[in-house]
């Protein structure tokens, strides 16, 4: 057997169950009895049901992850891959625009055979547990529209990628590193004009005392802003969040209408203070430059695998390509991302504490955002006790009642 066909095969199969394995202790790790911290807030008829919205969604994404898994076995060992490349190879496009085509084929192709799972996702279960509200017409103007800016924006990108690394010789990863930086940053002051929009209505926030309460925290916090909005986020989902977005002035703070609806004041502007954390420890632009790095190093070890005989013989290649090389490196980068993702998690967990602590310190009332917290997590039916081994491998942020915890201890340090 091919080694690197025994190499891809190890991976996929060890991913796989690696995810079987953290699911089943993640389900086995759920208590049935509500912890003390939230009994003030969660009934045990509330608290079951987002035991059951756990123990669902989790074993949803077995039965899919199976599916994938057994279907990717089985194009990849038929030769799937290459009778794609056959095919768009007889149109002549050139190596440059068949390789986007390529690509976009096998884009479309996952994205059928995981539209019946998103469906049943959107339009059962959480229709079952009370968090949806897109309506069929919705969804479909979602995935046209989603369609549409992967062609106007994906295309480009990816055809620049491929002249690139077909034009430019060694140093193709370099170029292909830079613009692909300048094009994120691009889309970084873009998005909350031009994409954002598109998806979902932003409305000042109203007068009143809510805003008043916002602006006085920003303006003692030094904190410029361009603008307070609400979205309608009850448009898609029941479930409650808050976000900035821009840089510099342009800064603007977006409340989902259902946070509004389900936050007093106070709490709102504790969890407009733990965001506001985030900008004044830097950790935006700390993530941007280790996700920037992380480009770099992606573009660099994929330059070193794209003329690779041997990978190119496990997918039963006839020829070799730029196109195929950037597919089929993905699977050989996959080990490297996860601990790399790793690595990550643990960095934005603790960014997360950072981003409390500064909440309670520059609010004087850290409880306001330990009962924001916890309203977040009884309207979002969140897992109180997910299991360590999945917070190591998939939690971006701590488990709430560890924050809880933080939290209080900054509290009595008062």
């Amino acid at each position: 057997m091919n080694n690197w066909l025994l190499f891809i095969l190890i991976v996929l199969l060890g991913s796989y169950l690696l995810e079987q394995i953290l699911s089943y202790l993640n389900i086995k790790a759920l208590d049935s009895k509500v912890p003390a911290e939230f009994q003030d807030v969660f009934d045990g008829e509330k608290y079951e049901k987002s035991q059951n919205y756990t123990r669902v969604t989790g074993k949803f994404g077995l039965v899919e992850s199976t599916f994938s898994i057994v279907v990717l076995l089985i194009f990849l060992l038929m030769g799937g891959f290459n009778s794609v490349d056959i095919f768009i190879r007889s149109f002549q496009l050139g190596a440059v625009l068949t390789g986007v085509l390529y690509i976009a084929l096998l884009l479309l192709f996952s994205s059928i055979l995981s539209l019946p799972f998103t469906l049943y996702s959107t339009f059962v279960i959480e229709e079952k547990f009370g968090f949806n509200n897109t309506t069929l017409k919705t969804f479909c103007i979602d995935l046209v529209k989603g369609i549409v800016l992967s062609v106007l924006i994906g295309f480009p990108v990816l055809y620049l990628i491929l002249w690139f690394f077909e034009t430019t010789g060694d140093l193709a990863w370099l170029y292909c590193w830079g613009g692909l930086t300048l094009i994120s940053l691009l889309l970084q002051f873009l998005a909350p004009v031009l994409i954002m929009p598109l998806f979902n209505k932003f409305t000042p926030l109203e007068d009143g005392e809510l805003k008043e309460k916002v602006m006085a925290f920003a303006k003692d916090a030094s904190f410029n802003i361009q603008g307070i909005y609400t979205m309608d986020g009850s448009k898609r989902s029941s479930k409650l969040n808050a976000f900035f977005t821009g840089f510099g002035r342009f800064r603007k703070i977006v409340f989902y209408d259902t946070l509004l609806e389900k936050l007093g004041d106070d709490e709102v502007v504790a969890v407009l203070a733990h965001e506001m954390g985030h900008y004044k420890h830097r950790h935006i632009f700390k993530m941007m430059v280790i996700s920037t790095c992380y480009t770099g190093l992606l573009f660099f070890l994929l330059s070193l695998f794209l003329g690779n005989e041997n990978l190119f013989a496990a997918f039963q290649m006839e020829n070799l390509s730029i196109y195929g090389g950037l597919i089929f490196f993905s699977f050989v980068f996959s080990p490297l991302s996860l601990l790399l993702g790793i690595a990550v998690n643990i960095l934005s967990r603790r960014h997360e504490f950072e981003a409390d602590r500064y909440a309670a310190e520059s609010t004087g009332q850290g409880t306001f955002l330990i009962s924001g917290l916890k309203k977040l997590c009884v309207a979002n039916l969140s897992n109180l006790t997910p299991h360590p081994a999945m917070v190591f491998f998939h939690y971006s942020h701590p488990p709430v009642l560890v924050r809880i915890r933080g939290l209080r201890k900054a509290v009595e340090a008062k």
